[in-house]
């Protein structure tokens, strides 16, 4: 089997997380950028089944500047045995349409039995991905999975649902797409990151996956203004004298908070 983990590169959580006023897009310099989480829970689900199942091909793949090919190495040093990367100028500030596209064209380039990814990502958090990468792959997806089990011939795993859990399934090939209900990831161990830079890494642009994301025919967003965030206002203290409840209400009643 064949399993396809997407990863991404994103600023860290726990530091500045600005946009460029220029572009309008994330600022990656602003703090440390690594492996998403989510991503690394996902290579997780795939490392645990091919450690039970001999066979079992893993690959990375993301899409990414160039110098983020130090961080989606981090996927190679705990366990995966290859690495797809699609660099292009053109894909800055790719929106979620272009990049479903140019997934699904990577991981047709790689081949696949099952894609991994995760549900939404820390940066932009759209969430939609999975789904629109199974539509242009042509093949069935279960998404924002709690549980999962992955046998030769097919997957399936539960999702949260408003009035409990819901129990799906699928054949391959399928996309699917994990939540942080999903074990931590392991640690790259020093044997795993010496292995790591022998390990295929292939570099692709959009003309190596026959893409076309040219905006008159593919339309992409557009960040029509950018500005900094508003500093924030020192609020309203309320003084208890016997009369602080009416003082209260009066000021969640002007500004409409009640």
């Amino acid at each position: 089997m064949k399993i396809v983990v997407l990863v991404k590169e994103v600023p860290d959580t726990y530091g500045d997380r600005k946009l460029d006023l220029e572009t309008g897009l994330a600022d990656r310099d602003a703090s440390e950028r690594v492996l998403d989480e989510i991503g690394e829970r996902a290579l997780e689900v795939a490392l645990s089944y091919a450690d039970k199942n001999a066979g079992t091909e893993v690959v990375v793949a993301s899409m990414a500047p160039e110098a983020s090919a130090a961080t989606i190495r981090k996927g190679l040093a705990m366990g995966a045995a290859s690495a797809l990367q699609v660099v292009d100028p053109a894909l800055a500030g790719a929106d979620l349409g272009v990049t479903a596209k140019v997934l699904a064209a990577a991981v047709q380039r790689a081949g696949f039995d099952l894609v991994i990814t995760g549900n939404l990502s820390t940066d932009g958090s759209g969430g939609v991905i999975p789904a629109m990468l199974a539509e242009h792959l042509g093949v069935p997806h279960a998404t924002a999975l709690a549980e999962v089990e992955i046998s030769e011939t097919g997957v399936s795993g539960t999702r949260a649902t408003d009035a409990g859990q819901a129990k799906v399934s699928t054949a391959l090939p399928a996309v699917i797409s994990i939540t942080e209900a999903l074990p931590d990831a392991r640690f790259p161990n020093f044997k795993g990151i010496m292995a790591a830079k022998k390990k295929p890494f292939e570099t692709v642009s959009l003309a190596d996956l026959g893409v076309d994301i040219d905006p008159a025919t593919a339309p992409q967003s557009i960040m029509t203004t950018v500005s900094e965030k508003p500093p924030r206002g020192a609020g309203v203290k309320i003084v208890d004298e016997g009369d602080a409840g009416d003082k209260l209400a009066a000021f969640l009643i002007e500004n409409r908070l009640a």
